[in-house]
């Protein structure tokens, strides 16, 4: 669509579509379509300098109330404080997860990208946390699970120890008999619990869980009731649609990425010129494309289409619009991100990969949301901005990235995976310390 910010066929424009009513349930079903940007001159960019896809439909933002009056309802503002706390910490939690797990670790790249394709849609800060709504139900079944199986699993160490000491017994056969009898007792209450959604009071009032099991017993409609609660809670997650965004901005990165690191890790003797000038041209070439990576991935996230991560030209155009937030983003990205190659020196063992994802993580997020951030601030400019000052950010923002660049050619020195680390490239691909 071209021509100024106009609404779309459905007379909903892209302000009031991206509108929550009070508990938080979003417009749904409403393409948004972005508007054309102006050019210096005023008129309407050409397709060719400035194309941009139509936005997707607004994503759900999450059941999660507004913000209670402190002075008025000081208790409901604490309690909306905590429970927003406890959601974010199990959002990251569960990130660093399955950011350890192999091949599901592209579901925590597809979150990362989800949130930076959010803000670059909306630019704004609500909507930085997917999934919100559902990860506090996910941390309330997580420490319900694990306040009821850790007692089972003392009970269980017990039977076990009083077997091996004395297996004939009275104790050996009383421990085993209420270990059988209290691990079926739990576990119908933990299906129970989780049946009628997974809250964290759900775990701690069994009596109200066999009252609700009767009910629908007497109804008729505790399978059908059960099977919904579980198929939305799974439908909430959007499985496919996070695991195929997460692979395709992998995939789009690498392409980017890896055929100039392979000249830039080429280098193995300083005594053959050959290799010397392939390293050079390795980094120099990443310099360029370091420069731009960020926000062809942000492109790609906003409009969930593999093919919106090689449209340089409209990127190139967004930046002359907001220069120095693009430079800020860039700043950010590398200085958080070349810590994480400090935790590539020694690899954990598998198992124990989950401790170091939370950093990977946490140092990521900050800069998903910064850069989806400079790309809404540069898509929403009418006009470029002074070429003087383009220019400036652009002189400043070569020999930060070339500097990244030289940090990173000793990384293979430092790390247990050797020239391996520098396809890796945490802030882009994988968040994972492998």
């Amino acid at each position: 669509m071209k021509g100024g910010a106009a609404p779309s066929e459905s007379g909903v424009d892209v302000q009031e579509a991206f509108e929550i009513v009070e508990w938080g349930e979003p417009v749904r079903g409403t393409p948004v379509v972005a508007p054309s940007v102006p050019s210096v001159s005023g008129h309407v960019a050409s397709s060719e300098a400035l194309e941009l896809a139509e936005f997707l439909p607004t994503d759900s933002v999450g059941d999660i109330p507004p913000f209670p009056h402190p002075l008025q309802h000081p208790l409901r503002a604490a309690a909306w404080v905590i429970r927003l706390l406890f959601g974010i910490t199990s959002l990251v939690l569960l990130l660093a997860l399955i950011a350890a797990i192999p091949i599901v670790n592209f579901l925590a790249l597809g979150y990362l990208l989800e949130t930076e394709g959010r803000l670059a849609r909306t630019g704004r800060l609500r909507f930085m946390f997917p999934l919100l709504d559902l990860a506090p139900r996910l941390g309330s079944i997580a420490l319900g699970m694990t306040l009821w199986l850790k007692p089972l699993q003392m009970l269980a160490d017990a039977a076990d120890d009083a077997l091996l000491i004395d297996p004939e017994g009275g104790s050996a056969r009383t421990l085993r008999f209420l270990l059988r009898v209290i691990s079926g007792v739990v576990a119908i209450h933990l299906c129970l619990a989780l049946a009628r959604g997974g809250s964290l009071g759900c775990f701690f009032r069994p009596v109200k869980n066999v009252r609700w099991l009767w009910q629908r017993w007497s109804e008729r409609n505790y399978w059908e009731t059960a099977e919904r609660s579980v198929r939305n809670f799974i439908a909430g997650l959007r499985l496919p649609h996070h695991f195929w965004l997460g692979l395709r901005g992998f995939v789009g990165a690498a392409i980017w990425l890896w055929p100039p690191t392979l000249l830039f890790a080429a280098l193995r003797r300083t005594d053959q010129p050959g290799q010397v000038l392939s390293t050079l041209l390795g980094g120099a070439v990443l310099i360029l494309v370091f420069a731009w990576v960020p926000f062809l991935q942000a492109r790609m996230a906003a409009e969930n289409r593999l093919g919106a991560m090689f449209e340089l030209r409209p990127v190139r155009e967004l930046f002359c619009r907001a220069p120095l937030a693009w430079l800020i983003a860039v700043l950010v990205i590398y200085a958080l991100s070349l810590p994480l190659y400090l935790f590539k020196i020694v690899s954990p063992p598998q198992d124990a990969l989950w401790l170091e994802t939370p950093v990977f993580i946490l140092s990521i997020y900050p800069a998903r949301v910064l850069t989806g951030w400079a790309y809404h601030r540069a898509w929403s400019k009418p006009r470029r901005a002074w070429f003087g000052f383009r220019w400036v950010c652009r002189t400043l923002m070569l020999p930060l990235i070339a500097a990244y660049v030289f940090l990173l050619f000793f990384t293979p020195f430092i790390s247990e995976h050797g020239k391996a680390v520098l396809f890796e490239h945490p802030a882009f691909l994988l968040p994972v310390p492998f």
